[in-house]
């Protein structure tokens, strides 16, 4: 969208789920990085490397590896603990995600001086998958002025203690790339905040089944 308004990029970038952004200044830790050395791959496929917005990051989550990948992969239960995903719904059959599962999800977007109130509508799909290992998918996040294309990799590591979840995203579009700075800024916020939510949710699952392993 050529001539787009700095602050309508905010707004409107703060709303897409696909970077589940949040409202307020997020700190980035020191492990993050916008654009990582090499790019994470599930099943030898990785995020888009043309893409001028990347965020990479990860945290540790000390709860057993099949918990916190159910937490992550039921995405019909993603709007009970990401405030920002209204609804959540899986196009394909009910069952474990698979490569060629698609669902699809809404937010809604307050209206910016160049785009209308709008709902936000992403449809991604399972491009890649290993149990309990990775997981990668793509689709576009669409709404009334707005389209954004999203890469999204996570890779899921046991370790002493817990789950190293590891997740790296790239953005494209005319609204992304008009302010490629800032635009890699706010997908760096909802990233952060994704890994916190899911942190937050499975260590709580875990304490409530501590035989869970």
């Amino acid at each position: 969208m050529p001539g787009i308004r700095k602050t309508s990029v905010r707004t409107a970038l703060l709303t897409v789920p696909l970077v589940v952004s949040v409202l307020s200044a997020v700190a980035v830790p020191a492990g993050a990085a916008a654009h990582p050395a090499r790019s994470l791959t599930c099943r030898g496929e990785g995020v888009d490397p043309k893409a001028r917005v990347r965020y990479r990051t990860e945290v540790m989550i000390h709860a057993p590896l099949k918990t916190v990948w159910k937490v992550q992969t039921d995405v019909e239960r993603w709007p009970s603990w990401q405030a920002p995903v209204k609804t959540s719904e899986r196009l394909d059959h009910h069952g474990s995600l698979r490569k060629g599962s698609a669902f699809r999800w809404t937010t809604p977007v307050p209206a910016t001086p160049v785009t209308p109130e709008t709902t936000l509508v992403i449809t991604s799909t399972v491009r890649q998958l290993k149990h309990g290992s990775c997981i990668r998918w793509t689709g576009p996040a669409i709404g009334e002025g707005i389209r954004i294309d999203g890469v999204h990799v996570w890779n899921f590591v046991k370790v002493e203690g817990g789950v190293l979840v590891r997740t790296e995203e790239t953005h494209t579009g005319e609204l992304v790339d008009a302010n490629v700075d800032y635009a890699t800024e706010i997908l760096g916020q909802g990233l952060e905040a994704w890994l916190r939510a899911l942190k937050k949710t499975a260590e709580a699952s875990a304490g409530a089944h501590p035989t869970d392993h």
